[in-house]
């Protein structure tokens, strides 16, 4: 770590069932020049890349729903979530990461897509770094159904709404994941759609 106010930084490794749990073990200095030690877990599961696909002539965005195991124990009665299309890079640049989980999981094919964000989602627990990008899409991109890949056991259905609708959505509580209501935004702030 570069933070010149840690030192001693020890890691244990919890879990490496899914995805990586780790503890930190570290000395923390304070503003007042004095150290503490503290112990923190975080989760590693590589970074990811999302992208809002819209089609300014029809005014409609595609985006997902899939069940999302975290949000069904923590209240959300069915874990179904509606979201953009996103995945983890896997060794792959965002941009290329983005092209390949949009054929994937929603059946366009797309070559132009624009990064507007790079973020992190949780840092208080999660690693991940999320690259945020935006792309047109139109009916001649269709090249499949979509749905996710069969190894990956994601079972995607594929939402194509009208913009102002999804946008209705999230102010009704019926899209509530951070990333998908951020690229809505960033469509409504600027004329995407």
């Amino acid at each position: 770590m570069k933070n010149g106010g840690i030192k001693n930084v020890k890691r244990e490794i919890l879990s490496d069932n899914w995805y990586i749990l780790n503890k930190y073990t570290y000395d923390y200095q304070k503003p007042d020049g004095s150290w503490e030690t503290q112990e923190r877990e975080a989760y590693d599961r590589g970074n990811g890349a999302a992208i809002l696909l819209y089609n300014s002539k029809k005014k409609t965005v595609v985006l997902t729903r899939q069940f999302r195991m975290p949000t069904y124990v923590n209240g959300n009665k069915d874990g179904m979530l509606i979201e953009v299309c996103a995945g983890l890079l896997d060794g792959d640049n965002p941009s290329d990461c983005v092209r390949k989980e949009t054929e994937e999981e929603t059946g366009y094919k797309i070559n132009n897509v624009e990064k507007v964000f790079q973020t992190y989602m949780s840092p208080g627990s999660v690693t991940e770094e999320l690259f945020l990008f935006v792309g047109e899409y139109d009916d001649s991109m269709k090249v499949s159904d979509g749905g996710g890949a069969e190894d990956e056991t994601e079972n995607i259905e594929v939402l194509e709404l009208n913009f102002d609708e999804a946008i209705t959505m999230v102010s009704k509580g019926e899209i509530k994941d951070a990333k998908t209501i951020m690229l809505l935004q960033y469509a409504k702030l600027n004329g995407l759609v």
